[in-house]
């Protein structure tokens, strides 16, 4: 059953828990979406997933001659769909098709941006809505802290 854990991020940018986030899900066998809210933020993520030494994570930009083969695609708008894990920044939509359709959904947000924990709350009440199991975890100085769980 698909599964969507949120991550609210307490002042940090995203690209500082994605390289563990995707270590995790590409070491499941999993193809994995990265998905923006436009194709200059994620130019940004693709020059910082190239490196260097161990930055570096295997991933094309949308639009090229092999996303079919990428482990990590990353892409903005509506995205491609389709691959195990969705994982979205900044507000990027995650519909409940698509949340439906993954094995899991990754949000991560900023929780003192307004706008970006408003978009991730009304996602959970659409997830809890249709029944879709849901984790929500903080970030704290010592890690992550489970803060809610919707029924399975």
């Amino acid at each position: 059953m698909a599964e969507a854990v949120f991550y609210q991020l307490m002042g940090a940018a995203p690209e500082t828990v994605l390289p563990q986030l995707l270590d995790r899900v590409l070491a499941q066998g999993w193809r994995v979406e990265l998905r923006g809210p436009d194709r200059a933020r994620m130019e940004r993520i693709d020059l910082r997933l190239w490196g260097p030494g161990e930055d570096f994570r295997p991933h094309g930009l949308m639009g090229g001659e092999h996303d079919a083969r990428q482990p990590v695609l990353l892409t903005w708008g509506s995205g491609t769909g389709g691959r195990d894990c969705l994982v979205a920044l900044d507000s990027a939509p995650a519909t409940l098709d698509e949340v439906r359709a993954a094995r899991r959904v990754c949000i991560l947000f900023d929780g003192g941006d307004e706008a970006a924990l408003g978009a991730a709350r009304r996602l959970w009440r659409s997830l809890a809505s249709a029944g879709l199991p849901a984790r929500y975890f903080e970030r704290a100085d010592a890690g992550w802290t489970l803060r809610a769980q919707s029924p399975r």
